[in-house]
């Protein structure tokens, strides 16, 4: 007796998507329930479930409880960034790499830091400066805030031959992460690190990563003038 191929909810995601997106259900359009979507797919409601569930968080349908599910009026296409490692970005573009460590401090987080991460008063972090060079040129100037509540063993990690991103990567898995990006004005701090003028507009990015709910790291990445960031959705 020949066995089944049982659906996955891949296979009903990428079909309701592309129904969606060929406008077979148009802007506005009540989906089918969940148990005839089931009893279409040959499936479980729990795969549709699943499936339908991945298509409200990339912003194509929107779910309320007993009103069913709905094409979104405006449906909405996500970016989605790579924590990318930077000496990968920079051996990509086949320039040769080069890592600092420029400063290493244990303190505990100063008060603006707390309140933007929601730490108890007196949590200890790890804080690093740290340069990123391309053919030997500035390329990123990182400084970062690592809880040590959350990653103690950083504490001891050697972070001068391994920059601490990597290290992070390859120590912790992040199950969430916010990054803003905004166009600042290099002070003199900045130009000096990054070989360019005061006042040079450079490209910031900011990012935290939660581990569970618990605040790993919050990272400030300057990049050189003329950087670009690039994403597909």
């Amino acid at each position: 007796m020949k066995q089944q191929t049982r659906t996955s909810f891949h296979t009903v995601r990428d079909e309701v998507k592309r129904r969606i997106e060929s406008r077979i259900w148009p802007q506005g359009a009540l989906l089918p329930t969940e148990a005839e979507l089931a009893q279409e797919f040959g499936c479980a409601r729990a795969t549709v479930n699943r499936a339908l569930r991945e298509l409200a968080e990339q912003g194509f349908v929107e779910r309320r409880r007993k009103s069913g599910t709905r094409v979104k009026t405006a449906p909405v296409k996500q970016a989605r960034f790579e924590i990318a490692i930077v000496r990968h970005i920079v051996e990509e573009q086949n320039a040769e790499y080069r890592y600092a460590l420029v400063d290493r401090s244990v303190t505990e987080a100063p008060a603006w830091l707390t309140s933007q991460l929601g730490l108890k008063s007196g949590t200890r972090v790890l804080h690093l400066m740290c340069m990123h060079y391309a053919n030997n040129r500035p390329f990123q100037f990182e400084e970062r805030w690592v809880n040590l509540d959350v990653v103690p063993a950083i504490e001891q990690a050697d972070l001068s031959r391994i920059g601490p991103n990597e290290w992070l990567l390859n120590a912790i898995p992040f199950t969430d992460a916010e990054i803003a990006f905004s166009a600042v004005a290099a002070d003199n701090r900045l130009a000096d690190f990054l070989a360019t003028t005061p006042g040079t507009p450079v490209m910031l990015l900011e990012r935290t990563t939660w581990f569970k709910g618990q605040p790993v790291t919050f990272v400030r990445m300057t990049h050189h003038p003329g950087y670009r960031v690039r994403s597909e959705y």
